[in-house]
């Protein structure tokens, strides 16, 4: 299993898996929206994207968004998007990304990984904790959509 970077020699695979992650999220399959999305993520350097290939086949990806934590004064990442494959899941594959996010975060200076799930979603629930995330008490998270 390899962990790594992406670059726009992966956006088609790339595309293919952040598609099925948004059909996971009951979002209607979009390949070519997907696709355009994560290549313009990438050409504005607005989000990392780390992938997971055994051998040849892509089996699960992470996208970080940058963000900056007022209190502490440091950078901070935003995990917003973490998927496996089905066929691929309970094979340590999300925790090589998590760990993967991790030494980034650590790389880059950054003071905390933030992240939220479903609260339905009870096997990212689990791996989160596993990895030493903790469910936060203390705020609220509010979201105003916008359209």
């Amino acid at each position: 299993m390899e962990i790594v970077q992406a670059t726009m020699a992966d956006l088609d695979e790339v595309s293919k898996l952040f598609n099925l992650y948004r059909v996971f999220y009951h979002q209607k399959a979009d390949l070519d929206g997907a696709r355009n999305y994560i290549k313009n993520r990438m050409e504005q350097k607005e989000s990392i994207l780390f992938i997971a290939k055994n051998e040849h086949e892509y089996v699960g990806f992470t996208q970080l968004y940058p963000s900056f934590s007022s209190i502490s004064m440091k950078k901070a990442w935003i995990l917003n998007d973490l998927y496996v494959v089905e066929h691929a899941r309970k094979h340590g594959v999300g925790e090589l990304l998590l760990h993967k996010a991790k030494a980034y975060a650590v790389e880059t200076g950054a003071n905390s990984i933030s992240l939220s799930t479903a609260p339905d979603n009870y096997a990212a629930q689990r791996l989160y904790e596993k990895n030493g995330y903790k469910k936060d008490e203390d705020f609220y998270h509010y979201e105003l959509t916008l359209g």
